[in-house]
This record gives structure tokens, C-alpha cells and sequence, in this order.
């Protein structure tokens, strides 16, 4: 009996956990991180602030959790997402597309975890976000590399330049407002990016295709 009271509070607390994050997110999407406060996200969630503190002592923690709850989200969708495609060249355009689409229909939650002003705390959180999603990339550079689908380049610094790429024309303040072409946005895009890693026009129009992905951090998650 103990130890099957044991197992039940250990459920019982990751259920909590997974509320506060989820609580967190939507808070997040709602206001970005600025908003992500301890009392806020503790009423969302329908638990005691003092609750809230039992796991995250600090807002920083909470952000922090949340920066990695997303991390882990979005790389699991990029992966999926290539994991499905049939070759390496056609995983890479997948990944960004993959990337893109999910930026797009949850712009203000990507601009939340990616660009928003934070603190340094919140920030060192962010970055290994941006170095997961350049690793993500990266991979699947060298891979269709080491298919002859690419030229020799230097697959992390290309990868970086691709995560900039997406990230200033999605969510920097040059990037296009919504305005109902987003399929085409995620389609230009990903058209520049396989250009400046050195595939023609004419192969990379035939790996951009439509797709119907869910949002930026979205619990619903599928790969293709």
C-alpha cells in the first residue's frame, strides 16, 4: 500500500507540473514572457501561487521550464517531421518547413521563446533553444551533404545562418504581418533557405509542398 501511495503522488505531481507549464504556455502566448508570472499562471492553472513556488521558487525557473518545454517540443517535431521524408534533401526541406508553419500559426508564442527581450537568466534558457534548433538543421545539412544532395559547406555555420534566416523573416520586425498567405510565406522561405545552402531552383520548387501542421508549441503533435 505505501508504495502504491508513493506511485499516486508521483502522478499526482507531474500532472501539477505538466499544468503549471501548460498554464505557463498560454499565458506566454497570450502576452509573451513579460506575462509569464508566478500568481497569473497559478490562476490559470487553478492551483495556489504557493503551489506554484513548491516547484518553480522563482519566476526565472518557471521560464526556464518553460523554454525547455518548448525546446523539446519543437526539435521533436522538426525530427519527426524529416524522420518521415524520403531522402535527406527532402528531410531538410521538411524540417524548415516543419519550422516555419509552426512559427506562423503561433507567432506570438515563437516570438515569446525565440526574440522577446528577457532577462539574463530567461536568456541563457533561450540560447540553448537556438542551439538546439541549429544542431537540428545541421544534421540534416551534413546528411544531405554526405548524400551529394548539397555542396561542401560547413554544416553548423550554414545551419545558423538558416536559423536567422527563418527567424527574421517569421517574427523580426521586418517580416511580413499575417495576412492570410502563409502557406506562401513558408514556401518563399524555405525556397531561400535551400538556395543560399546551394540547391537549384528547379529541384528545390519539387521538396516544397503544402502543409498542414499544428502551431508553435501545440500539444498535438504529428510529423507530417
Amino acid at each position: 500500500m505505501p508504495y502504491r501511495r508513493t506511485e499516486n503522488v508521483v502522478r499526482r505531481q507531474a500532472a501539477r507540473h505538466d499544468a503549471i507549464i501548460a498554464a505557463a504556455r498560454a499565458t506566454a502566448s497570450e502576452g509573451g514572457m513579460a506575462a509569464v508570472q508566478i500568481a497569473p499562471v497559478a490562476a490559470r492553472a487553478s492551483i495556489a501561487a504557493g503551489t506554484v513556488y513548491r516547484y518553480f521558487p522563482a519566476k526565472s525557473d518557471l521560464v526556464a521550464a518553460l523554454l525547455a518545454e518548448i525546446s523539446a517540443r519543437e526539435i521533436a517535431a522538426l525530427r519527426g517531421a524529416g524522420d518521415a521524408a524520403p531522402g535527406p534533401l527532402s528531410a531538410l526541406a521538411a524540417a524548415i518547413m516543419t519550422f516555419a508553419t509552426r512559427v506562423l500559426r503561433s507567432r506570438r508564442l515563437a516570438f515569446a521563446a525565440i526574440a522577446e527581450p528577457v532577462d539574463a537568466e530567461a536568456e541563457a534558457a533561450r540560447l540553448a533553444l537556438r542551439e538546439a534548433l541549429a544542431a537540428e538543421f545541421s544534421a540534416r545539412i551534413a546528411a544531405a551533404m554526405a548524400a551529394g544532395r548539397l555542396p561542401e559547406q560547413d554544416p553548423a555555420l550554414a545551419a545558423a545562418a538558416v536559423v536567422g534566416l527563418l527567424v527574421e523573416g517569421l517574427i523580426g520586425p521586418l517580416a511580413p504581418k499575417a495576412s492570410g498567405r502563409e502557406r506562401e510565406t513558408v514556401q518563399s522561405l524555405t525556397l531561400a533557405a535551400l538556395r543560399a545552402l546551394g540547391v537549384a531552383d528547379a529541384r528545390a520548387r519539387g521538396l516544397v509542398v503544402q502543409t498542414t501542421l499544428p502551431a508553435y508549441g501545440d500539444a498535438a503533435e504529428q510529423s507530417s
